[in-house]
């Protein structure tokens, strides 16, 4: 276990490193902090809400958090302050090894709108590490031959700290032969070098033993240590010699296991055993262990496990020639690793929004995603496209910092989620590419009203169907979801002064059943017509609105109505002349149905008659005719039935009574239908003793109207007597000839001054008709006469209103 150096205040030790950079918008540049690695938890690294200029509500309100670039999160946001903590401990020397700087990049996401702030804090060293001899015994075999001045290549220690806390210097233990020297390397490590001072003599001391420490640069220090052993050889004259001190060779990184990096050589002069040379590699790093191996006779280097210029670039290797006596000498290899494009691109979502509205504007961020391509130059450079055609688009915010947004409007009810794949490309040869699929689901926004199938729905109902009957389905659709497709039905209410359809029909709001709510009649109301409403469950609601029309379907529910004869009237008399020929008109039965169609449609029958033979009905017309010439030998009374039925089914009727009289005279007529010796019924009495005292009465009143014209004509006459005894005598100048002429009236005109008639009309007469008698005219050429008739004139013009009428009446005389 590695040890660890107690912990200093981190405060005092982050306030003087940390950078602000403020940010802002989607294309911020990168915030730089600073914190120490082995920081506890919870340690303060910036204010991020400070930095931002935003206050903790805001941070809050917008949801900001931390988003890491790799898998494991080491820093925390505190949503109330602001403030970036340490969530868990980083040491750096894991994370980045020997690395430096060593980054921790993070991005800070805010909502509404989304934003990304780009940032990366950087781990300071702290010495909790001290430098370690691989080999806590080392041994050198050198020759008493060696001369003072001659170096010795010694194992390094290894420090993983970096900077001042890494390895700076080595030191021995005091002894009389040896110094060490501490030399420094091109990649920056330290290595010491073990200097001679003073001849070594076998017979006097055979082996040399002193410590050697290494010791870094932290404060306080930290060192580690390792025993030195010198065995002193017996002579060798010459010492093993590479043919370069230098070896500089490249190696592709992609280099299979075993393949050959390099081969080094070194000859002896000396003969035999002595001059034999032996390859190793110099165990100065345990990492050149495993990657490179040599063949100890050859000299070549091999492989043990592929390179990758991503963990590690250049290599430094010691390599070391014995010669059969024990004398060495060193190389340096030096590995350059080649980059070669075998990493594919990554694509790293930092933030994905994975419903989006579908109401979103164009521009709209739905992800935010990194592209890191592990190679360098042309291998590691990056673009970025989608597949396939969608309507969003990438858009560059920084350097490998990509935003999703959307390219134009959207609409769910045609494309309800989008699987956007993102691939990334490298530029190196062959071209390498990554992919990566986001699930993009649209939520549903109230933007589609509900639609009925039909413009116009009619439903039929018979009449008098009992309450609660179905009379079908009303239909919508809205091609939202959700609530936003929920549609319920309803009755728009009708313009004040209509008829309420609603206390006719309902219909059930979840389903759309039209239901009737009580019988309906035809003959009172034969269709409705109300508006349906269909409305969604949306905020705020949309709704579509549709005609529906309800016929009533007519039922035979009515019998025919009579109208005459009257429905009071238990028979009706007619009077038929004796002479009556065949087709002769007795009467008109006239019904109405207040059905419709065909049970409306009426046809009269003759159901009952006294002689069948007689009489005849119309179907359609309902006109009763004698069906042949009337004969003394027919009954006098005649009794009638017709029945009226209409079509429909099942049929209702009605009967009509008809009571006919035959006649000879008019005179006859009430004797006849007063007396009839056949019929013994009481209630035919009833009904003749019922029309005997009509006409009764009807002769009273006749009689009086009678007496009244008689005493107003008395009246009238003698008040024109009156007046023509008072008036002077005519003039005749006054009454010439022509002057009827000039009035236009005269003896070829077409009215003359007074005409007298006689008119008589028989009610109920088969030969009623009107007589005119012959005018009586009186000389027009009278001068005496015309001139009283203009003194007549004169005189009513004169007189008031009621002798001018009395006047008036005096010239129609009825014949006695």
């Amino acid at each position: 276990m590695k040890p660890r150096k107690s912990e200093e205040p981190l405060p005092g030790r982050a306030a003087a490193l940390i950078l602000v950079l403020c940010v802002s918008g989607l294309t911020a540049e990168t915030a730089r902090y600073s914190v120490p690695e082995e920081a506890g938890r919870g340690s303060f690294v910036a204010n991020i809400a400070k930095d931002l200029g935003l206050t903790g509500e805001e941070l809050l309100a917008r949801q900001a958090r931390v988003v890491p670039e790799g898998e494991k999160q080491y820093l925390q946001l505190n949503q109330h302050t602001g403030d970036l903590v340490v969530r868990e401990q980083m040491d750096r020397e894991e994370l980045c090894g020997q690395s430096e700087p060593c980054l921790v990049r993070f991005e800070v996401l805010l909502e509404s709108p989304l934003q990304s702030f780009r940032a990366e804090v950087r781990l300071t060293d702290i010495n909790d590490h001290a430098p370690v001899f691989l080999n806590k015994e080392i041994v050198l075999k050198i020759p008493e031959s060696a001369i003072p001045g001659t170096r010795f290549l010694l194992e390094s220690a290894h420090d993983p700290d970096v900077g001042n806390n890494s390895l700076q210097h080595y030191s021995i233990s005091s002894n009389e032969y040896f110094r060490v020297y501490t030399q420094r390397r091109s990649g920056g490590g330290r290595y010491a070098e073990l200097v001679l001072d003073r001849a070594l003599d076998r017979e006097q001391q055979a082996e040399v033993a002193f410590i050697i420490t290494a010791v870094d640069g932290g404060n306080p220090p930290r060192s580690g240590t390792a025993l030195i052993r010198v065995i002193v050889l017996d002579l060798n004259d010459n010492i093993p010699v590479f043919t370069q001190s230098l070896y500089k060779v490249s190696v592709m990184e992609n280099s299979s296991e075993d393949t050959i990096v390099v081969v080094v050589s070194a000859s002896d002069l000396d003969a035999g055993t002595n001059g034999e040379i032996v390859y190793s590699i110099f165990q100065n790093s345990e990492e050149n262990l495993q990657t490179f191996k040599i063949n100890p006779e050859t000299g070549q280097i091999h492989l043990k496990k592929p390179l990758d210029y991503e963990e590690k670039k250049t290599y430094e290797i010691d390599v070391q020639a014995t010669d059969g006596g024990g004398l060495s000498t060193h190389c340096k290899v030096e590995v350059q690793v080649k980059d070669v494009n075998d990493n594919a691109p990554e694509v790293i979502i930092t933030s994905l929004t994975s419903t989006l509205s579908e109401a979103a504007p164009p521009n709209t961020v739905v992800a935010l995603f990194n592209v890191r391509d592990r190679d360098s130059g042309d291998n590691g450079r990056t673009t970025c496209e989608l597949t396939g055609e969608q309507p969003f688009r990438i858009t560059l915010l920084a350097a490998a910092a990509y935003a999703l947004v959307t390219s134009e409007t959207l609409d769910r009810e045609q494309v309800e989620e989008y699987n956007v794949t993102v691939r990334a490309r490298d530029e190196g040869s062959p071209a390498l590419s990554a992919s990566k699929t986001l699930f993009v689901r649209l939520l549903d926004v109230n933007d589609n009203a509900p639609t009925f199938t039909q413009a116009i729905y009619t439903m039929v109902i018979s009449e008098n169907e009992p309450a609660g009957r179905s009379l079908g389905h009303l239909s919508a659709t809205d091609p939202d979801a959700g609530e936003n497709a929920h549609v319920r039905y309803s009755l728009v209410p009708p313009p004040p002064g209509t008829l309420a359809a609603a206390s006719f029909v309902s219909v059930d709001a979840e389903s759309g059943t039209v239901r009737s709510l009580r019988p309906l009649d035809y003959e009172k109301v034969r269709a409705l017509e109300v508006t349906v409403r269909a409305a969604d469950g949306g905020s705020p609601p949309l709704s579509a609105q549709a005609v529906l029309r309800i016929v009533v379907r007519d039922e035979n529910d009515n019998a025919p109505v009579l109208l005459h004869p009257g429905p009071d009237s238990s028979a009706a008399g007619e009077l038929v002349p004796r002479w009556a020929p065949s087709g002769y008109l007795v009467a008109k039965v006239v019904a109405v149905d207040a059905d419709a169609g065909q049970n409306a449609w009426l046809s009269y029958e003759l159901a009952k008659a006294t002689e069948p033979g007689l009489f005849r009905v119309g179907l359609h017309s309902g006109e009763v005719r004698t069906a042949r010439a009337v004969t003394e030998r027919d009954a006098a009374r005649q009794r009638l039935i017709v029945l009226v039925r209409d079509r429909g089914q099942p049929s209702r009727s009605a009967t009509a009574t008809l009571a006919v009289a035959l006649v000879d005279e008019f005179s006859d007529a009430f004797h006849q239908l007063g007396h009839d010796p056949a019929s013994r019924q009481q209630p035919q009495i009833a009904e003749e003793e019922m029309l005997t005292t009509y006409l009764i009465a009807s002769l009273c009143c006749v009689s009086s109207l009678f007496l009244l014209s008689v005493l107003v004509l008395t009246a009238n006459t003698l008040c024109k007597a009156r007046v023509r005894a008072e008036l002077p005598p005519p003039s005749p100048s006054c009454y010439a000839d022509g002057d009827f002429a000039s009035n236009g009236v005269g003896s070829t005109g077409t009215l003359s001054p007074a005409y007298r008639y006689e008119m008589c009309l028989t009610s109920g007469s088969g030969r009623s008709e009107f007589r005119f008698l012959r005018p009586i005219l009186p000389s027009l050429h009278s001068n005496a006469e015309a001139g009283l008739d203009k003194d007549e004139e004169l005189l009513r013009h004169s007189q008031p209103p009621c002798d001018r009428e009395a006047q008036a009446r005096s010239t129609v005389t009825p014949p006695f």
